[in-house]
């Protein structure tokens, strides 16, 4: 007999306290997933998602094209474009000009891997990490790009790769959600796009799988603190008494959210006590804070918010989650972008070094990019100092590290425009099914039946690359 038939069969008049005594020692080991899963081995036990909203440019940071500068201001061959739509933003041009990147680049590790010294923090870890230049996606505006990567869908409604994962492996924390979520705001000067709650939600699947968002504020998570004049022994008090009255009404009506909402009642009050031990960073030392740089005591930052995450994957939780807006650059790149790593890059890099010193890297993966990358050609007036770039979904990079991952790779080859991939494209829906390969979990096999078909992460689509595989 599993959990939920347990619930169902249960007398009405059980505590939730006389539950959690109940489950014993499973719920000390943490929140089970599904009977069955992991599928196969795992190599990692967690996922550190660093998503840089909207699009960062791969031409700037990572493919290297030093050709381009022979084609400045020279409009991109229609051989390359090869009649692809773009976006309405610069579809009324009269002209595409090239645009080569204002930065220089350096060979770094023992690869030799080109990198932007816009990044020299990530440069230095270089060969930690796996480059895919590859990548191509199928939207091409930020809502369903963005939309598409967090859920294998451009339309909204279905649950988000942290629910799917949280839903599937569980937790191996009883005391912290499976799934969180952090948001730190542009260092860029731009406006940023907005950022909606459905792209950590849990869709179709039961509520309790969505990402919790911890904010900046005193209270990292909304309503964790009791009420005056509430005391812990009126809370448990409470929390009992509801629990008997919606165990009634599970009884009578078999909603499965009413025992979502039982374990989610019991995960805000255990949250009470573990959330402000997470987040209280006055036992970390003076050498961790300089290895994330000088806003890493700052809430809300960046920087904050991946040292965050490295105590949340010692803590195992299962998938953690970074948003950082105001990576699009549609004018005024050389300025927006240099302020945009120099925010990042050190706190990024250091997150992969801190886990890789206290033993974590080897079981945790950590995944970094955007919905997109940038065009070739400029957006707007072209200048000897100043560009934009508009949305490219036909390329763009990203690079993972950690468990399961063979560091020191490059991955896909770009034609010399950085506009098409020449070589092993790897789709969203391949990256989305490596990831559940490094977390033991076989992507045709997570399912989920809703409206008469059974979903899945990476709809019928997804291949593994094998490539970057350790």
């Amino acid at each position: 007999m599993n959990r939920r038939e347990l619930l169902s069969r249960l007398p009405a008049g059980i505590g939730i306290a006389a539950l959690s005594h109940l489950f014993g020692a499973e719920t000390k080991k943490g929140i089970p997933g599904l009977d069955g899963l992991p599928h196969f081995a795992p190599k990692a036990k967690r996922v550190i998602l660093l998503h840089q909203s909207g699009g960062p440019s791969q031409l700037d940071l990572f493919d290297y094209k030093p050709q381009l500068r022979k084609f400045q201001g020279v409009d991109l061959p229609a051989s390359i474009r090869m009649g692809q739509r773009i976006t309405g933003m610069t579809s009324g041009q009269a002209t595409f000009p090239v645009a080569a990147s204002n930065f220089n680049f350096q060979q770094r590790g023992a690869n030799g891997t080109w990198v932007s010294d816009l990044i020299p923090h990530t440069a230095k870890i270089i060969d930690e990490l796996a480059v895919i230049k590859s990548m191509h996606t199928e939207a091409i505006n930020h809502d369903p790009a963005i939309t598409f990567f967090q859920s294998g869908s451009q339309q909204p409604g279905r649950p988000s790769m942290g629910a799917w994962v949280s839903y599937g492996l569980g937790s191996e924390n009883e005391n912290l959600p499976a799934f969180v979520v952090m948001v730190s705001q542009a260092h860029a000067i731009n406006t940023d796009q907005p950022l909606f709650s459905r792209l950590w939600g849990s869709g179709f699947l039961p509520s309790n799988y969505q990402g919790v968002k911890f904010r900046a504020a005193a209270d990292p998570v909304l309503f964790l603190s009791d009420p005056e004049g509430i005391s812990k022994q009126n809370r448990r008090s409470m929390l009992d008494s509801i629990g008997k009255l919606n165990t009634l009404k599970f009884q009578t009506q078999g909603d499965p959210e009413i025992e979502t909402r039982i374990s989610q009642y019991e995960m805000a009050y255990r949250m009470q006590t573990s959330v402000p031990e997470l987040v209280d960073l006055s036992k970390e030392p003076e050498s961790v804070f300089e290895m994330y740089g000088p806003e890493s005591r700052k809430p809300g930052s960046y920087a904050r918010n991946c040292l965050l995450a490295r105590r949340l994957a010692e803590r195992g939780v299962r998938f953690i989650q970074l948003y950082h807006r105001g990576w699009d650059q549609h004018n005024d790149l050389p300025r927006d972008l240099a302020l945009q790593c120099r925010g990042t890059d050190q706190p990024t890099a250091a997150l992969v070094s801190d886990l890789k010193q206290r033993g974590l890297l080897d079981d945790t993966l950590v995944v970094w990019g955007g919905e997109f990358g940038r065009t070739v050609y400029c957006q707007g007036r072209l200048t000897d100092v100043n560009y934009g770039r508009d949305h490219h979904p036909r390329n763009f990079t990203m690079w993972m590290a950690g468990g399961g991952i063979k560091p020191g790779t490059v991955l896909g080859e770009t034609d010399d425009f950085s506009y098409n991939v020449t070589a092993d494209p790897v789709h969203v829906h391949d990256l989305q099914a490596t990831i559940m390969k490094c977390l033991g979990v076989d992507h045709k096999k997570l399912t989920f039946k809703f409206q008469g078909r059974h979903f899945r992460l990476t709809d019928v689509h997804g291949e593994i690359v094998d490539k970057i595989l350790a």
